[in-house]
C-alpha cells in the first residue's frame, strides 16, 4: 500500500502536469494566430514563451486554488467544476494582461471574442480529460481498506466515508473499549484506521500505534484540538511550547475588513439590481405573497438581529409557531423558491445585511436563537463560534451542507475563529463560487427533523 501511495502521487502529478501543458497548448494556438499578430513588433522566440509560460502559471494556480488538481481525492464533479471555475478566472486575468500587450482600445471586443471561443474548447477539452483520467485512476488503484474505531456515541461518519467507494471501504469495525493489545494486532490487517469520536486518552494510544505501524489514520477532532490547531510554536525555552493567543482579527485588520464589506456589498447592490428585481417578480407573481422575509438571528457576542431573505416558502410557513430548518423535499417550498434555494439567490438580499454592519461576507452562518440555543443546551461549547460577526458565507458554508450536525458545524466555524484572517476571508469568498455548482451542500434534513442535531 506504500508503494500505491508513491504511485497515486505519481499519477496525479502526471495527469495534473498534461492537462496544464494541454491548456497552455490551446493558448499558444490562439496567441501565435490572433494576438502575436496583433502587436507592432510581434514577439520573437522568447516573448512568445514567457508570455505562455505566464499563461501556464496563472492557470495552474487558479485550477489548484480550487481544487482542480486533486484528481483521486475529490469526487470527479467537484475536480471538474473546479477546473472550469479556475480556468474562466485564470482566463478573465489574461483578457486583461492581453489587452495591456497590445494597447489597443478598439481591438478589445476582438481579444475578448477569442477568449471566449479558448474557453469553450479548454473547457470542452478538460471535461473529456479530467473524466478519463480519473476513471481510469479508479481502475488501477484500489479504495483504502478502512477500519473504524468507534466511539461512545454513534454516528453516520463511517456510512459518509462508504458513499466514496472510489476511495475508501470500511469493511471493518471495532470499538475504542477493546483492550489495546487487540486493537493493535487488529490495526495490521487494514491501510488506514478510522479514529471515530474515541475520547481523548485512549485516541492518543492508538494514534500512536498507527504511528509506528506507517497506518493512514483519519480523527474527528475534538473542539480543543481545533483550538491547538491555531496555536503556534513558541521556541523561547528549550522546552517546546505551544502559544494559542484565542484572539481573532488585530483592530487593523477588523477595519480594513469593514471597509471591504461596505465596498463590496454597495458595489454587489449596484450591479445586481437586475437580477434582485427579477427575482422579486417571479416571487410575487407566483402568489402575490411578500418578497422579502425577515427573520431574527444572532451576530458578534449574542447581539441579534433582522436578517433579510428573499421568500422561498409559502406565507406564514411557520404558523404552528415552531422554528425548524427546511426538510429535503419541504412542501413549504414554492417552485420559485427551490430554484432561489438551490441557486443561492435567496441570500443577495443579505447585501443589506452587511452594508448596515449586522454581518460581514465572511463568517459564521448567522442561526436562529430558538435553533442556536437547542444546540447550545446539546453542545455547550456552540457558543464559541459568537466571537466573529456572521457571514453570507464562510468555512462551515463552504464545506459544510445545510443539515451538517450543530457539533460539526461547531467544529467548522472553529476552524475558521481559529485561523481568521483577511487572506482566508478572501480565499472562502473565491471557493463559494465552486459551492454553488455543488447541489450536495443545500441538501435538507430528514423528514421530521427539526434542528440538524447529533445523535447524542
Amino acid at each position: 500500500m506504500k508503494h500505491q501511495n508513491i504511485y497515486k502521487s505519481w499519477y496525479r502529478f502526471v495527469a495534473s502536469t498534461l492537462l496544464t501543458l494541454l491548456l497552455m497548448a490551446t493558448f499558444a494556438y490562439v496567441w501565435y494566430t490572433q494576438f502575436n499578430i496583433l502587436l507592432i513588433k510581434e514577439f520573437l522566440l522568447k516573448g512568445n514563451y514567457f508570455v505562455i509560460a505566464v499563461y501556464g502559471v496563472i492557470a495552474a494556480y487558479f485550477i489548484g486554488f480550487f481544487g482542480g488538481y486533486k484528481i483521486g481525492i475529490n469526487k470527479k464533479t467537484n475536480v471538474i467544476i473546479s477546473q472550469i471555475i479556475g480556468l474562466l478566472i485564470a482566463n478573465g486575468i489574461n483578457i486583461v494582461i492581453t489587452i495591456l500587450i497590445i494597447g489597443f482600445l478598439h481591438l478589445v471586443p476582438r481579444i475578448v471574442l477569442c477568449y471566449i471561443q479558448l474557453s469553450v474548447v479548454q473547457i470542452l477539452i478538460t471535461v473529456l480529460y479530467s473524466y478519463y483520467v480519473m476513471t481510469l485512476f479508479y481502475k488501477i488503484f484500489s479504495p483504502y481498506k478502512v477500519l473504524n474505531i468507534k466511539g461512545e456515541y454513534e454516528n453516520n461518519l463511517a456510512a459518509k466515508f462508504n458513499t466514496r467507494g472510489d476511495k475508501y471501504n470500511v469493511v471493518g469495525e471495532i470499538s475504542y473499549d477493546t483492550d489495546i493489545e487487540e486493537i493493535s494486532r487488529t490495526v495490521d490487517d487494514y491501510d488506514a484506521v478510522l479514529i471515530n469520536d474515541v475520547p481523548s486518552e485512549t485516541r492518543n494510544r492508538i494514534l500512536k500505534i498507527c504511528f509506528a505501524k506507517g497506518k493512514r489514520v483519519y480523527i474527528t477532532p475534538k473542539i480543543s484540538d481545533i483550538i491547538i490547531r491555531g496555536a503556534e510554536n513558541l521556541a523561547v525555552f528549550d522546552t517546546p511550547l505551544l502559544f494559542s493567543h484565542n484572539n481573532t482579527l488585530t483592530l487593523t485588520e477588523r477595519g480594513i475588513k469593514r471597509l471591504a464589506d461596505i465596498f463590496l456589498s454597495a458595489i454587489g447592490l449596484i450591479i445586481l439590481s437586475p437580477l434582485m428585481i427579477l427575482v422579486s417578480l417571479a416571487i410575487f407573481l407566483y402568489d402575490r405573497g411578500p418578497v422579502f422575509y425577515r427573520q431574527t438571528r444572532y451576530t458578534k457576542n449574542g447581539k441579534t438581529f433582522k436578517i433579510l431573505k428573499f421568500r422561498s416558502m409559502i406565507p406564514n410557513a411557520e404558523k404552528d409557531g415552531v422554528a425548524r430548518l427546511a426538510a429535503e423535499n419541504d412542501d413549504r417550498i414554492t417552485p420559485v423558491g427551490k430554484f432561489i434555494r438551490a441557486t443561492r439567490l435567496d441570500e443577495l438580499p443579505q447585501f443589506f445585511n452587511i452594508l448596515a454592519g449586522d454581518m460581514s461576507f465572511v463568517g459564521p452562518r448567522p442561526e436562529r436563537p430558538e435553533i442556536a440555543d437547542e444546540y447550545t443546551k446539546e453542545v455547550p461549547e456552540f457558543a464559541y463560534r459568537l466571537k466573529v460577526k456572521a457571514g453570507l458565507t464562510g468555512y462551515a458554508q463552504v464545506f459544510g451542507k445545510y443539515n451538517t450536525t450543530s457539533y460539526d458545524k461547531l467544529k467548522l466555524d472553529m476552524i475558521y475563529v481559529e485561523n481568521c484572517s483577511l487572506l482566508m476571508d478572501l480565499k472562502l469568498l473565491l471557493l463559494t463560487l465552486k459551492v454553488i455548482f455543488i447541489k450536495e451542500s443545500t441538501e435538507g434534513l430528514e423528514e421530521g427533523q427539526i434542528t440538524a442535531t447529533n445523535k447524542r
